[in-house]
């Protein structure tokens, strides 16, 4: 695990139980979602682990999307 952890350099690290199995939580940071298979595979190939993404945006991001714009285009 220490191994993954050295080369994902994940942003914060935080494991628990989870459904009653062993889980974890990594933070990291991904410019495009090509980097997918890389931060994955460790996990699948070493662990044979379930591994789950939920993208997350900054404040910053979330100005950028122009919700103004979306909500007068796709509001009732």
């Amino acid at each position: 695990m220490q191994k993954i952890l050295q080369a994902l350099k994940p942003k914060a690290a935080y494991f628990c139980a989870r459904n009653g199995r062993r889980g974890g939580t990594l933070i990291v940071k991904m410019n495009n979602m090509s980097e997918i298979p890389a931060f994955a595979e460790p996990w699948f190939l070493t662990f044979n682990a379930k591994v789950e993404f939920h993208p997350a945006m900054t404040p910053e991001d979330l100005a950028k999307a122009n919700l103004e714009s979306l909500g007068k285009q796709w509001g009732a």
